[in-house]
């Protein structure tokens, strides 16, 4: 059997950390076995679908590598094909029209509920044997009313429905168009869909699926449905309680590897094993290992292996994908240091490349203020004797290195009689306009000889001005 697997998202809202989960699971069996990984876009429910999440789905895709071998296919591009096979269920008689208004349905489940029975449609129109009524309609599956609708779930086991307990689904609205449920399995049918995966809130739709597939005489896929994730506050991850598109990890400044490394593992695992690249996944992913219970997502756990991953892909990797994030900050970085200089210095302290770009902005344009609490305490008239000092001694070296800077500064406390860490806090706050940097030395080196006593000077400059103001 050639394995087949699918990504079925409906376009009504952005890619969530859910959605990716069933997209890689799917993407990762097909690998695993040498299958096809198809991507189906859901647009029937034309009120809600929208152009710009199928271009989010797209992109959100490309960024983790979810490559895929067919489609994107469009239902809405289908919708002939799923009339053309309604028309035959309605004359084998595996499916009926329905005159029913809402309004009479909505009768009949009042009544029902004061009876103390389950809400359900009637099947009235079941056997009707008018053929000709002006009157709209709506299409229903001629569901079967005994026996039992049994599949093995490849996570759960053995699943088992009454059909007594399925309604008679609506496959065509009012309005002609197919509805999810129908053309889901059309789809399925066509495409030649081996294996389904996707999320337990459609385990519910699965008998009634199956049970069309049998009235068309077609092969049942396997089926595995992965339990839910839950966010930090303990809530499911939905598109209709607005969970964060998968896009702004990107905007955030996640890597594809981490957030796929991290993904997987929420639900899946192989032994205790935390990290894994992209081709051990496709050696060892399988459905057998895959968790019946609901796992809960952790902000804390995605930016420590965002972190672990930034100090060990290579920094030509690193620093090309940062030359993007830099680019769309509008940062030139021909006007400063080399960025894998800069990241095989300060990678390690770093969770996300948007940190690095927002660190690593002032090494390449100048800052606009201090930070008004940094200045109020560091650069105060007490402190221009120092900066001079600094200045002259800077402005007279020979030879610009990180040992000479360090020996500068430590030379200046000694003699001005000092402590060491506050000559290394004004600067942070002269160089970098707050008090929290890397080590100043390398900052200074970094900077260069021009940048550095040009921050110097406007630092002394700055405290002139805010001693004349204040007098």
């Amino acid at each position: 059997m050639k394995v087949k697997t699918r990504f079925a998202p409906s376009p009504t809202g952005d890619l969530h950390i859910g959605s990716i989960r069933t997209a890689l699971y799917s993407w990762l069996f097909a690998r695993r076995y040498n299958g096809k990984f198809i991507l189906r876009i859901e647009d029937t429910d034309c009120e809600r679908s929208k152009s710009l999440s199928v271009q989010s789905i797209l992109k959100g895709l490309k960024w983790l590598g979810l490559n895929w071998d067919e489609g994107p296919y469009f239902q809405t591009q289908r919708l002939d094909r799923y009339k053309e096979l309604i028309e035959i269920m309605l004359n084998t008689g595996n499916a009926y029209k329905c005159y029913c208004s809402q309004k009479e349905i909505e009768k009949q489940r009042f009544k029902q509920i004061s009876e103390g029975k389950k809400p359900r449609y009637t099947r009235v129109c079941r056997n009707l044997k008018i053929k000709h009524v002006s009157k709209k309609y709506v299409v229903r599956f001629k569901n079967p009313t005994s026996g039992k609708v049994t599949f093995e779930d490849k996570i759960r086991g053995k699943i088992i429905f009454d059909n007594i307990e399925l309604d008679d689904l609506i496959i065509q609205r009012s309005n002609g168009i197919p509805t999810y449920n129908f053309c889901v399995v059309v789809d399925d049918l066509d495409m030649n869909i081996t294996h389904v995966i996707r999320g337990e809130d459609h385990i519910n739709n699965t008998p009634r699926q199956i049970n069309i597939l049998k009235s068309l005489n077609a092969q049942i896929p396997i089926y595995a449905h992965v339990s839910m994730i839950l966010n930090e506050n303990g809530k499911k991850f939905s598109k209709r309680d607005n969970s964060e598109n998968i896009i702004a990890y990107y905007k955030k400044g996640f890597l594809p590897e981490a957030l796929i490394n991290y993904i997987i593992r929420l639900g899946w695992s192989h032994g205790d094993q935390e990290i894994f690249s992209f081709s051990e996944l496709k050696k060892l992913f399988n459905l057998d290992s895959i968790n019946k219970s609901s796992s809960s997502f952790s902000i804390k756990k995605l930016l420590w292996l965002n972190k672990y991953y930034i100090n060990n892909l290579p920094v030509n990797h690193i620093a090309n994908v940062l030359k993007d994030y830099m680019k769309n900050e509008n940062i030139n970085i021909e006007k400063g240091p080399n960025l894998k200089f800069l990241l095989n210095l300060y990678k390690h302290r770093f969770h996300t490349l948007q940190d690095m770009v927002s660190s690593f902005r002032l090494f390449y344009e100048e800052f606009e203020s201090f930070d008004l609490q940094s200045a109020d305490e560091y650069l105060i008239s007490n402190n221009i004797y120092i900066l001079k000092k600094i200045f002259n001694r800077i402005k007279n070296l020979s030879f610009w290195k990180i040992e000479m800077l360090t020996e500068v500064i430590n030379n200046q406390a000694t003699t001005l009689n000092i402590d060491l860490k506050k000559i290394n806090m004004l600067l942070r706050v002269v160089l970098t306009g707050k008090k929290y940097s890397p080590n100043i030395s390398s900052v200074m080196f970094l900077l260069g000889k021009e940048k550095t006593l040009l921050r110097l000077k406007k630092a002394i400059i700055f405290i002139k001005n805010k001693i004349y103001i204040q007098s």
